[in-house]
C-alpha cells in the first residue's frame, strides 16, 4: 500500500500541480515541451541511480536520439524559444523526474498489481489533497450559474476522466507488458499526434518535420531492438536488479 500512495505522489498528484503551475506563469510552451520529453531520459537515469537497473548502452543512445529528434521537431519553424520566467521550467524538470521514479516504483514493485486496481488507489489517495486545494481555491465560492463556470467544470472533469484516470490506468498495463522504458517513450509519440491534428485543420507539415519525425521513429526502434544474447555484464532494461 506504501509503494502505491508513494506512485500516486510522484505519478499524478506532485506533476500535475507543477505542471500546472509552470503553465500558470506562462512559460514558453516549446521549452515545457521539451522538458516533457526528458521523461525517458529520467526513467534511465533514476533507474540507475536508485533501483541498479541494467540497461544497454544502445538503448540509452535510442533514448537520446529520439530526445534529438523531438527537440528539433518542436524547434522546426521558431525563431526562438522565450526564456521568460525561465526558473518556473525547474518545476517541469522535477516533474519529469518523479515521472521517472515512478515508472521504475511501478516496474520494480508494483509489477504484480493488477493496473486497473493499482490506478483505482493511486486516484483515489488524491481525493484528499486535491480537496485540500480546491478548498484554498475558493472552488466552492464559484458563481455555478454562469455558463463558463459550468463548461470549465465540465471540460475540468472530463480532462481529469479520460486524460488521467483511464490514462494512467492504459500506462500501468504497458508498463505491466511491455516495461517501463517503453511505456515512457510515449513521450515521443506526443508530436505524431500533434502534426496529425494539425494536418487535419489544414497546416502544412514541412521536409523538416518529416525527417524529425523520422529521427524520432529511429531512437524508439534502437531503445526497444532486441539484441543478441546477453553476457553477463549487461542486460536489457528490464527492472531487474543486480545482486
Amino acid at each position: 500500500m506504501g509503494w502505491v500512495i508513494i506512485s500516486a505522489i510522484c505519478g499524478n498528484l506532485l506533476p500535475a500541480y507543477l505542471f500546472a503551475g509552470a503553465i500558470a506563469k506562462d512559460i514558453d510552451s516549446s521549452l515545457a515541451g521539451i522538458l516533457n520529453s526528458l521523461t525517458p531520459i529520467c526513467v534511465v537515469v533514476t533507474g540507475l541511480l536508485f533501483f541498479r537497473s541494467k540497461i544497454q548502452s544502445k538503448k540509452i543512445f535510442g533514448v537520446v536520439i529520439g530526445f534529438a529528434g523531438l527537440t528539433l521537431l518542436t524547434l522546426a519553424g521558431k525563431k526562438g524559444i522565450s526564456f521568460e520566467n525561465v526558473e518556473y521550467t525547474l518545476w517541469i524538470l522535477l516533474a519529469t523526474i518523479l515521472y521517472g521514479f515512478n515508472i521504475n516504483i511501478v516496474g520494480h514493485y508494483l509489477k504484480d498489481v493488477n493496473p486497473l486496481h493499482l490506478a483505482a488507489v493511486s486516484i483515489a489517495f488524491m481525493i484528499i489533497p486535491t480537496g485540500i486545494v480546491l478548498w484554498q481555491q475558493n472552488f466552492l465560492q464559484l458563481s455555478f450559474d454562469n455558463n463558463d463556470t459550468l463548461v470549465a467544470v465540465i471540460y475540468s472533469v472530463m480532462l481529469g476522466i479520460v486524460g488521467t484516470a483511464i490514462a494512467t490506468a492504459l500506462f500501468y498495463v504497458l508498463v505491466k507488458k511491455a516495461g517501463g522504458l517503453f511505456a515512457s517513450l510515449v513521450t515521443y509519440g506526443i508530436p505524431f499526434v500533434a502534426l496529425a491534428w494539425g494536418f487535419y485543420y489544414g497546416e502544412k507539415i514541412t521536409v523538416l518535420q518529416v525527417c524529425c519525425l523520422g529521427i524520432i521513429l529511429c531512437g524508439v526502434y534502437l531503445a526497444n531492438m532486441p539484441g543478441k544474447k546477453e553476457t553477463a555484464d549487461s542486460s536489457q532494461f528490464e527492472f531487474e536488479t543486480k545482486k
